[in-house]
């Protein structure tokens, strides 16, 4: 293909990844009432009594029945995005490569979804009691519904990337890039790095958020190395036992 022809594909496939989204976006929409109280209801339950969550501009609460219909419309549409991904990036792919496309699909949706709901029930209620225990006789919280909900929306698609590492390491062990000896041995490392990206994805930089955050990472490294003895490469030893 050439430039402009690779130019083309990417318009096509951005175009229908925009049509994706906006399905999602409608039909997320008409239930909007009981999206925004599965966000919002639990985060106001965990204020001290009589605490509620404000909102100081016209159109912010507005914005916010929008923003949230968007954020689930991209969760429901997860499937076309990563298919329409898949479809950008097979022709330049081996014909032995581009059966890994349903695994690519399935896989990197599960985990993102997977980690867009394990940000919701546990990384940050988590990180809101610890902001909310802050309260005293003599100050008060009041969080504005617009930047809680951003550190909202930033947390769960951080923890969404997070849990594509099983996946990524899928990949890299069915090519022969990575094997289990070599991610058991390289664990103090894996750690290190764990930490400093945690450090670097997390919107707020209290320690709770950080290591909340990496805690998962660590379990998920351990999963990413028993995905890479399930699937790693056969070297040809291997293969001339199995004759």
């Amino acid at each position: 293909m050439s430039f402009l022809e690779h130019l083309d594909e990417l318009r096509k496939r951005l175009v229908y990844a925009a049509y994706g989204i906006l399905g999602g976006f409608v039909v997320a929409f008409a239930f909007i009432k009981f999206i925004f109280e599965f966000i919002m209801v639990p985060l106001q339950e965990v204020l001290p009594p009589g605490g509620r969550l404000v909102y100081t501009e016209p159109a912010e609460a507005f914005f916010l029945y929008m923003k949230m219909a968007a954020l689930v419309g991209l969760l429901l549409a997860m499937p076309i995005l990563v298919s329409q991904i898949w479809l950008f990036i097979a022709p330049g792919l081996y014909s032995h490569e581009k059966r890994f496309a349903i695994p690519f699909v399935a896989f990197t949706t599960i985990f993102f979804l997977g980690g867009a709901l394990f940000s919701h029930y546990a990384v940050f209620p988590l990180a809101w009691r610890f902001f909310a225990g802050f309260t005293t006789d003599y100050m008060e919280f009041l969080p504005r519904i617009a930047p809680v909900f951003a550190l909202y929306v930033k947390m769960m698609l951080a923890m969404g990337i997070v849990f594509q590492l099983p996946t990524l390491v899928f990949f890299l062990a069915k090519l022969g890039l990575v094997t289990p000896r070599f991610l058991a041995k390289n664990t103090k490392y894996a750690i290190l790095m764990i930490f400093i990206i945690a450090a670097v994805l997390t919107p707020s930089a209290d320690p709770v958020t950080q290591t909340a955050m990496a805690a998962p990472m660590m379990v998920l490294y351990g999963i990413s190395i028993g995905i890479a003895w399930l699937f790693q490469k056969k070297r040809p030893e291997d293969s001339e036992d199995d004759e």
